[in-house]
């Protein structure tokens, strides 16, 4: 089914500037360069990073490190994860995000250099991102933030395993979450995919259609078999319980192919007596709020912003 005319005219021209690549592992090296060529044209981020090294399960993590007033005490706090399929995408080259959040909120923002798939495939990612929430709520004193406000947030894969490093926390004992702000999160592995649940013929056709996110999941499942107790931190929609997760935002597109799993995400949170606060843009692809000044990406910032002042309580 052809979608253009139902997106939102202020984004079509984000259609015209990602190209349609093929996800090969072949392509993939090609692709990442590329990738990580159009952020090159951003621009310097607001506040610069730190860049500090941790321990993490495969070694010395990277941790960009955002902080608009060094020194202060008793501050709310955010691990961010970047997106990019779980196959691209990275905390050096992906900084505008976090590093803007820290400025207009005036908290600091730790971004983790967490490894992709298909060369470290399920657990390795989730377990950098629980690494650096582990090391975020432990290091408190020494970073100036209250441990009791610290948040998690992500887009995309980054938003997917934002939610998976939420449900690692609950299932291992902490670092207590105050809130999981979930930018358009890949939740569902099935998305896409035979086995799909859902269906939506208007969603998926631009940006990141099913053929990218079959190619995803499947570089970031490797030989997992996905049918234990663990297969909610590999795709959390997969997670038979969601009581006791932090207070959730999940801001989503009405034509991204993550609507209808974000959807039954957010009902299912609310089921299992999570606070979830929802919002769809009409019109709306994958991504869209990289056309900062259109209308739909504005109230998006707007949206998510005030969530997270009003969660983390700044």
């Amino acid at each position: 089914m052809n979608t253009r005319h139902l997106v939102d005219p202020e984004l079509l021209p984000l259609i015209d500037l990602l190209p349609e690549n093929a996800f090969t592992r072949e392509a993939l090296p090609t692709i990442r360069i590329e990738s990580e060529g159009r952020f090159a044209f951003v621009g310097a981020p607001p506040i610069a990073a730190e860049v500090k090294v941790i321990a993490g399960e495969g070694g010395p993590l990277e941790v960009y490190w955002y902080d608009p007033a060094p020194g202060t005490k008793g501050r709310a706090a955010l691990l961010h994860v970047h997106g990019g399929g779980m196959v691209i995408g990275s905390a050096r080259s992906m900084q505008q995000g976090p590093s803007g959040i820290a400025a207009a909120l005036g908290i600091p923002v730790a971004s983790v250099e967490y490894r992709l798939a298909p060369e470290h495939p399920f657990p390795a990612p989730q377990q950098d991102c629980y690494a650096a929430l582990k090391w975020l709520a432990a290091s408190a004193d020494e970073l100036g933030i209250d441990p009791a406000r610290i948040g998690i947030t992500g887009e995309s894969a980054g938003g997917g395993l934002a939610a998976a490093t939420a449900l690692m926390a609950r299932d291992l004992g902490g670092p207590a979450l105050a809130a999981q702000i979930l930018t358009y999160p890949m939740l569902d592995h099935r998305s896409g995919s035979d086995p799909c649940p859902y269906g939506n013929p208007t969603t998926g056709e631009f940006v990141w259609t099913r053929a990218h996110n079959r190619f995803g999941w499947e570089a970031l499942r490797g030989d997992y078999a996905a049918d234990d107790a663990h297969k909610g931190w590999f795709s959390p929609s997969l997670a038979e319980d969601l009581a006791g997760l932090p207070p959730t935002w999940i801001g989503t597109g009405s034509l991204d192919l993550f609507l209808d799993e974000d959807l039954d995400y957010a009902l299912r949170l609310v089921k299992a007596g999570v606070p979830v606060e929802l919002h769809s843009y009409p019109g709306a692809i994958h991504a869209f709020n990289a056309v900062t000044e259109a209308a739909a990406a504005k109230a998006f910032t707007r949206d998510l912003l005030s969530a997270i002042a009003r969660m983390l309580k700044v």
